[in-house]
């Protein structure tokens, strides 16, 4: 039994294509020789910042543990502390 029929047979609409399913984004390009579009460059711009900031947390937390919680825990001495 084809797809088609079985979901006509169980009352459910046609299936969607690809293209339909996809959002248009009618925002204007930020140049007109660049295909990408302002929300495309907006949504860039917050995700870099939010991974930056995700860097930083990382670089702290990886700080604390080499400086304070490895020494701490007997792990490794420190260089200035010799």
């Amino acid at each position: 039994m084809g797809e088609a029929r079985r979901r006509a047979d169980q009352g459910l609409p046609p299936r969607q294509s690809k293209e339909s399913k996809r959002k248009s984004d009618d925002s204007p390009r930020v140049f007109s020789w660049l295909p990408i579009t302002q929300n495309q460059r907006d949504r860039f711009y917050s995700l870099t910042s939010r991974g930056a900031w995700i860097g930083i947390g990382a670089l702290l937390v990886f700080w604390i543990v080499v400086r304070f919680v490895g020494p701490a825990a007997g792990w490794w001495i420190p260089a200035d502390v010799r």
